[in-house]
């Protein structure tokens, strides 16, 4: 039998990636949900069904839960105050000159919603937040609500991978739940009530030490992926196959299969500035061996952007200039269309500032890269991208281009000859077709 959810009223604060994602979620929870932002366009453009941005399966579930009454969307901070018994703090915190989070977003939310909280209510934050922060904003949204202490403030922080978000929204590996009171985890164990049931496990601890979980999840996750990449340099150097060596790594069961990709690091808007922001955090706190380790794994994954525009440039002769460059994908990851702080994105601007002709295909991130790279050039098909190539760039793990045809494609390039930079594309197939290939890390 299902678990009864008796819905409560929940807002959520900021309708961007994480904000629509987890009102969506919320709402098809069985909670009722509103959902606010300033961003009057975007506020529209959700009510109507739109979502601003690519994840996979959002929309059909934003326009469900529309239709079934639980999720509307408002501009007003009066109207979300009366409205909810819990409100979510889900707006950005993006990265400030010198690394550190910029928290301005945060402080302002709370301080535009705190003067209408009159009852007794619950605030929860999810943003990535250095430690320390929940409990300032506490007592900042304290200061200015009529509730006053009635106020309660917990920190329920997310892991959400770009491309399964409804997956880690409703079935996480885990739910944080970072309180002051068993009221507060009380309240969010009654809004999880179905995952939970399911067996997702709840571990509840001080705001601190949530504070700090997502921020180390994401200084370990990096950890990882630059350490198989810097790996990878040292296969290169001895002759070695990386691709094989983390699949050896990956049966150890203490370290796992899970982030040993090799290729050309990790972007996006979340990773990059979260061990930036954590680099910053741990200077402050004096731990500089922790800020010294941050600094060298994000040295080591812009490092491996650096290599493939020198392994472009060897591979052409030597000098990028008029040269014919195809890449694929766009993207900082596929299922995406983000390409915030996109390695792809990163590499074709090196190439372009040589003197490269660089002509990009992505399936969904093309709008979004021509707005954030518009002296590039984009293709509607890979084919088209590659038109005339001198040389393929493989950026963007995309499933599409697995299935390529290499026989196929080889008849429009000017030279049959692809740098696999994902460690994903079947080499051996290529070579068959005549391709010189070259992949990240292997023979």
């Amino acid at each position: 039998m299902g678990t009864t959810v008796t819905p409560l009223r929940l807002t959520i604060i900021g309708a961007g990636y994480l904000g629509l994602t987890h009102a969506v979620c919320m709402a098809d929870l069985g909670h009722e949900v509103l959902a606010l932002d300033v961003d009057e366009q975007k506020i529209t453009r959700a009510g109507a069904g739109e979502t601003p941005f690519f994840e996979p399966g959002l929309e059909p579930l934003l326009r469900k839960n529309l239709d079934a009454g639980r999720l509307r969307f408002t501009t007003s901070f009066a109207e979300a105050g009366e409205f909810g018994e819990v409100h979510f703090l889900c707006v950005g915190t993006p990265q400030a000159d010198g690394g550190a989070a910029d928290l301005s977003y945060l402080n302002a939310a709370a301080g535009a919603l705190a003067p209408y909280l009159a009852t007794p209510c619950l605030i929860v934050g999810k943003s990535t937040v250095p430690v320390g922060t929940a409990r300032a904003l506490l007592d900042q949204i304290r200061t200015a609500a009529p509730a006053g202490t009635g106020v309660g403030l917990a920190w329920n922080p997310e892991f959400l991978r770009e491309g399964y978000a409804i997956q880690d929204s409703l079935a996480p590996d885990r739910f944080v739940f970072g309180v002051t009171a068993d009221a507060a985890a009380g309240l969010l164990r009654r809004i999880y009530a179905k995952p939970l049931a399911a067996g997702i496990p709840a571990l509840v601890m001080d705001l601190e030490t949530a504070e700090l979980v997502k921020v180390s999840a994401n200084a370990f996750l990096a950890t990882k992926i630059s350490f198989i990449n810097v790996m990878a340099e040292a296969c290169e150097a001895a002759g070695a196959d990386v691709v094989q060596l983390a699949e050896a790594l990956g049966h150890d069961e203490r370290i796992g299969p899970r982030f040993l990709k090799p290729g050309l690091g990790f972007g996006g808007g979340c990773l990059p500035k979260d061990i930036r922001a954590f680099r910053a955090t741990a200077a402050d706190l004096g731990v500089t061996s922790l800020a010294s380790l941050l600094g060298t794994v994000d040295t080591i994954n812009f490092g491996r952007r650096t290599r493939v525009t020198t392994m472009t440039r060897e591979a052409v002769g030597g000098s990028l200039a008029g040269k014919r460059i195809a890449v694929l994908g766009a993207a900082f990851k596929p299922n995406s269309d983000d390409v915030r702080d996109s390695p792809s994105l990163d590499v074709c601007g090196r190439l372009s500032a040589e003197g490269a002709v660089v002509s990009v295909h992505d399936p969904v991130a093309m709008p979004n890269a021509a707005r954030s790279r518009p002296d590039l050039r984009y293709a509607a098909s890979v084919s088209e991208a590659a038109e005339g190539a001198d040389l393929v760039l493989h950026l963007t793990e995309w499933a599409d281009y697995q299935a390529i045809d290499p026989a196929a494609l080889a008849t429009v390039v000017a030279r049959r000859a692809i740098i696999d930079a994902r460690c994903t594309l079947d080499a051996s197939q290529w070579r068959a077709a005549g391709w010189s290939v070259r992949v990240l890390g292997r023979p």
